[in-house]
């Protein structure tokens, strides 16, 4: 069990299961189902999971509409494949919701380990009758400042199209080249390692950091955020590339930063890289053939 890193944790010698604490507090004034539902409100890592999970299934129903087209046209893979390009301001207000459900889809399950990781300190504070703050707070700064960057790259994309420079979506092999050489590049920088390393282990963060206050939480989701934007933004990028709604990428980009996470090292990351820089250096030597 974890140990909690909050304040008089270490005077409670005794943790408290939420059955014992329903035993002890019988509810008999609830229903059955209210009583449940106290039950589970008691568990904050119950709320994380739910929360990661409704959310990228919102994403990826929204994404699929999309796809469908505005008439509602046939699931194929052509559709999951089309290409939405922005050149006017009704397009524009169509990109930035494509962006930000595109986003929910692709992020919230790399910061599952991380929503988790506090919701299980929560969990055990919660069952030790420490005062803690619900996950949802902690996932709300974290999609902020993702949806953010949703608001950015709609702009860029919209800019993109109004300039002639998006052909069905997505950049020429010069341009879409040069991202995936940077992309590949980026892999290896240092600010890359660095928020890499504490994506992947947010434990000591919340351990240094941990606070029992709405605000505070909210703001160990903006800084969550902002180390996952230092980590996964170029990545992201890379849908300049393949084309701004293919749902196909954005899966297959989606599970490889979910995996880069979730790997005790960086290897894993330096291998992306490579590949990366091969699949830039190959479009940029086709661009100019």
């Amino acid at each position: 069990m974890i140990e909690l890193p909050i304040p008089h944790a270490a005077a409670l010698r005794y943790r408290f299961p939420v059955s014992d604490f329903v035993q002890e507090h019988s509810l008999a004034h609830l229903s059955a189902a209210e009583t449940r539902l106290s039950v589970a409100l008691a568990q904050p890592k119950r709320i994380a999971l739910g929360c990661i999970v409704a959310l990228t299934a919102l994403g990826w129903l929204v994404l699929g509409l999309m796809s469908a087209g505005p008439a509602g046209g046939s699931w194929s893979i052509e559709a999951l494949c089309r290409l939405y390009p922005a050149t006017g301001f009704g397009e524009l207000a169509l990109a930035v919701p494509m962006w930000a459900a595109m986003t929910l889809a692709m992020m919230l399950p790399t910061a599952g380990p991380m929503i988790l990781t506090y919701a299980e300190i929560a969990d055990t504070a919660a069952r030790k009758r420490e005062p803690v703050v619900s996950p949802l707070v902690l996932t709300a700064g974290y999609v902020a400042v993702w949806l953010g960057f949703a608001l950015a790259a709609a702009a860029l994309q919209w800019m993109l199209a109004r300039a002639g420079q998006l052909d069905n979506g997505s950049v020429g092999m010069l341009v879409g080249g040069t991202i995936f050489l940077g992309a590949g590049l980026y892999q290896f920088s240092a600010l890359k390692q660095a928020c890499l390393k504490l994506c992947q282990r947010p434990f000591p963060f919340f351990f240094a950091n941990w606070t029992t206050e709405r605000a505070g939480v909210l703001r160990l989701g903006l800084r969550q955020g902002m180390t996952c934007l230092g980590c996964c933004w170029a990545m992201m990028c890379l849908m300049f590339s393949v084309g701004t709604m293919n749902v196909i990428w954005m899966a297959v980009l989606g599970v490889l930063m979910t995996v880069e996470k979730l790997c005790a090292t960086a290897r894993f990351s330096e291998a992306l890289g490579l590949g990366f820089v091969a699949v830039g250096f190959g479009m940029i030597v086709m661009s100019v053939m």
